[in-house]
């Protein structure tokens, strides 16, 4: 019992004599001791409106003919074979994805899309409005006409598809324009190919969280589960997958 009060005297002494050492310390510090000067934080002019780009964005696509063309190429690396009308671009079905350029690791991208305002009454689950957006071309991020219309839940609107369902349902009706607001952190590998750390996801859809800082599994996979294999930056690729669905406003913040 007089060996374990003495252990603890002893620390309560250690203790003491450390809390004192550093209020000693810390009372030779000054204020400016912890401040960071330098370098200066860079200056960006935000837009005049959370829609529109700010000054270090990179515009994908401003609604223009001219803009699709010097931005975005198909599958094959030719002109794309999607309409441009009304500020926007339109899947036009059997014509292929199209994908952009430049190519990208760790981003802030802005998006916007819209299903068709003409709705099939016999279309429903997957068959409504139905495309998608790829990070690094191998991530999709959802897009489908999900007002009134159920599908599986890792598969709607604001889903990570086949891996994250949306936090909440915020889809707009059909032909009402929607937003995507994403930060993405691209995977790292070692160098011998293996994961290091995986992808992760930040997603707004019409400013409301649908994602919150998500790691992904894997590429997107239609059926199986995801296997990451190594790769570098990406292309952005916007799905044709037979629906017209529209896009536009599209730009990206390179992080």
């Amino acid at each position: 019992m007089k060996k374990i009060l003495l252990g603890v005297c002893i620390l309560s002494v250690v203790a003491a004599h450390a809390q004192n050492q550093n209020a000693a310390e810390l009372a030779k510090m000054k204020p400016e001791m912890t401040e960071f000067w330098d370098p200066e934080v860079k200056v960006v002019t935000p837009g005049e409106s959370p829609m529109q780009a700010p000054s270090d964005a990179i515009v994908l696509f401003d609604g223009t003919n001219e803009s699709l063309v010097q931005n975005w190429a198909n599958s094959k690396g030719e002109a794309p074979g999607w309409s441009v009308a009304d500020n926007c671009v339109t899947v036009v079905k059997g014509t292929g994805t199209i994908q952009s350029k430049a190519q990208f690791e760790d981003y802030q991208l802005h998006i916007e899309w819209r299903s068709p305002a003409e709705v099939n009454p016999e279309s429903k689950s997957q068959g409504r409005g139905n495309s998608g957006i790829f990070m690094q071309e191998r991530y999709e991020l959802q897009v489908l006409d999900n007002y009134d219309n159920r599908t599986y839940r890792n598969g709607q609107a604001g889903s990570f598809y086949k891996q994250y369902a949306p936090l909440v349902n915020v889809c707009k009706k059909p032909g009402e324009w929607q937003t995507y607001d994403v930060i993405w952190t691209a995977p790292r590998f070692k160098e011998d190919g293996t994961l290091f750390l995986p992808a992760r996801a930040t997603v707004l859809q019409n400013g409301v969280l649908v994602q919150n800082n998500v790691m992904l599994l894997g590429p997107t996979e239609y059926i199986g589960i995801p296997k990451y294999k190594a790769h570098g930056a990406g292309s952005l690729v916007l799905q044709d997958h037979g629906n017209p669905v529209s896009y536009r406003n599209i730009w990206i913040r390179k992080l």
